[in-house]
């Protein structure tokens, strides 16, 4: 049966008032939309997925008792390279562990407090039908466990989270996650399912400043995230932990938004999506750009890879993309089509220095904690910053765009005053400047939301290529002319 047939099919049941089991049989009238019956078979215990993955599509043409079983953990994890934060979670991740019934499933709901948890906890999950969505049955403190029983009635995409005070605290620190109710009918095969959820995050310090970091509560209170985040972290899902697809593959993105306080504007740059089931719900929506995700709910996206490439999945509030985290990639392999696009592909355009080399930059990190760090390690990790934050205007090769970008290269004016180039970078520059010869009228923008590690290094590396060969920057030099700079209240600091 095709989806208009099925439609029409509902309707006509809901204007008669019988309801159909699974397997087709009539219902008696008057029974609760969406039950199909008791349980058939033996109990089945979910196969529960971790970030950014799925369970397998159910193929059962009966409702089930399925048993969930769930362990909250206080983990602590990198929130972004170098900086740690303390998540409580469900199943060890944020978001937490996808779970997966079909319509008409009896589910037996059991929460687990981690005896190493310093917190209660429970669990609201929007799938429930029932006050509270099972949270004042599974309030659970540490080494203890709690367990009620729903029948999930309505199909859709549902957002979990818990619901102990403070409930946006709770949330904030990564309590939330998806469940999946398949229509009776299953959902139609698709080449890959990915699970992908986005949450505003809230620290005492500013954006990837290092170390461990604590929430913030006024912040959250305020809705000033420091971090908007794809799965948990900055960078989870680029590089080797980007999705992977194939041109030709039927990709399916399982959304959500757990808040707690911004809607996301999801998109994903070089696709349009096929359809969209928005909020979670039945309606679908076709050839859409962007789709809204309020905090608290989900959608599901669908779209074809046409040609490959790197597609990058942005909040398009952009600034959370490229200055909080809200980024991620889906990496698709396969022969190019360029009847349908001819252009190139440069990842740093728009990844930034999530396109850098980890490794060097983590090698320097450990080496200034130690003590022992040296000109050739700032020099690597510099390279890897400068590929994603400064390559674009000064190119690669930092020969710059003539009549544009003044050159770094065998640059007169960069290596004449290290604190000057060390202001420049900073603060900005805006005017004339002549370098080699040549006058340049442009605008440099102020740096000053890198932290100082990384302007460091940046230009040490700078200083050190194309020609130039100069003394290592410094992060206590760097440190030094943010302190002795005046900046108007709000701005990077």
């Amino acid at each position: 049966m095709n989806r208009s047939a099925w439609i029409q099919l509902t309707s006509l049941i809901c204007a008669t008032g019988i309801w159909l089991t699974a397997a087709g049989a009539a219902a008696p009238a008057g029974r609760i939309p969406g039950d199909f019956g008791p349980p058939q078979g033996e109990p089945i215990h979910a196969q529960l997925t971790s970030p950014p993955f799925v369970p397998p599509p159910i193929h059962r043409n009966h409702p089930a008792k399925v048993i969930v079983e769930l362990e909250v953990r206080e983990v602590e994890k990198e929130i972004s390279e170098g900086v740690t934060y303390t998540f409580w979670t469900f199943g060890g991740t944020t978001p937490g562990s996808f779970i997966r019934v079909r319509q008409g499933d009896t589910v037996e709901f059991h929460l687990r407090n981690h005896p190493d948890n310093k917190m209660p906890h429970n669990i609201d999950l929007h799938g429930v039908t029932g006050p509270g969505g099972g949270a004042a049955s599974s309030f659970t403190a540490p080494g203890h466990e709690s367990q009620f029983t729903f029948k999930a009635l309505n199909q859709g995409i549902y957002v979990y989270h818990c619901a102990t005070a403070p409930v946006g605290m709770h949330i904030a620190n990564g309590m939330y996650g998806l469940m999946l109710v398949e229509p009776p009918e299953g959902m139609k095969p698709v080449d890959h399912e990915y699970y992908v959820m986005q949450g505003d995050f809230y620290t005492v310090g500013k954006y990837r400043e290092r170390g461990h970091q604590e929430f913030d509560m006024q912040r959250a209170i305020d809705e000033r995230p420091t971090y908007v985040l794809f799965n948990g972290a900055e960078g989870s899902l680029v590089g080797e932990r980007a999705l992977k697809a194939k041109v030709g593959d039927h990709v399916r993105l399982f959304v959500g938004n757990g808040g707690p306080n911004l809607v996301s504007s999801f998109h994903v740059i070089g696709a349009i999506f096929d359809r969209v089931r928005y909020e979670g719900g039945v309606h679908e929506q076709e050839n859409v750009q962007t789709t809204l995700i309020p905090a608290g709910g989900a959608a599901i996206v669908e779209f074809y890879v046409r040609v490959p490439g790197s597609y990058v999945l942005v909040d398009h509030s952009i600034l959370r993309a490229f200055n909080k985290g809200a980024l991620a990639i889906l990496k698709a392999d396969g022969e190019p089509n360029k009847a349908v696009y001819s252009g190139k592909e440069v990842d740093s355009v728009y990844l930034g220095d999530l396109a850098a080399n980890p490794a060097a930059v983590a090698e320097a990190r450990a080496a200034e904690a130690r003590g022992t760090l040296t000109k050739e390690q700032q020099i690597k990790a510099g390279e890897a910053r400068f590929t994603g934050t400064c390559s674009v205007c000064h190119q690669a090769s930092g020969e710059g765009l003539a009549n544009v970008f003044p050159p770094l290269a065998r640059s007169d004016f960069l290596m004449a005053d290290k604190q000057r180039a060390i202001g420049i970078v900073l603060n900005g520059l805006t005017g004339q400047v002549t370098v080699n010869g040549n006058l340049f009228s442009s605008v440099m923008p102020p740096m000053s939301q890198l932290n100082d590690d990384e302007l460091a290094n940046i230009l040490t590396y700078v200083r050190n290529s194309w020609g130039n060969s100069g003394e290592a920057v410094s992060a206590d030099e760097v440190k030094q002319m943010r302190a002795s700079t005046r900046r108007p209240e709000g701005a990077a600091n």
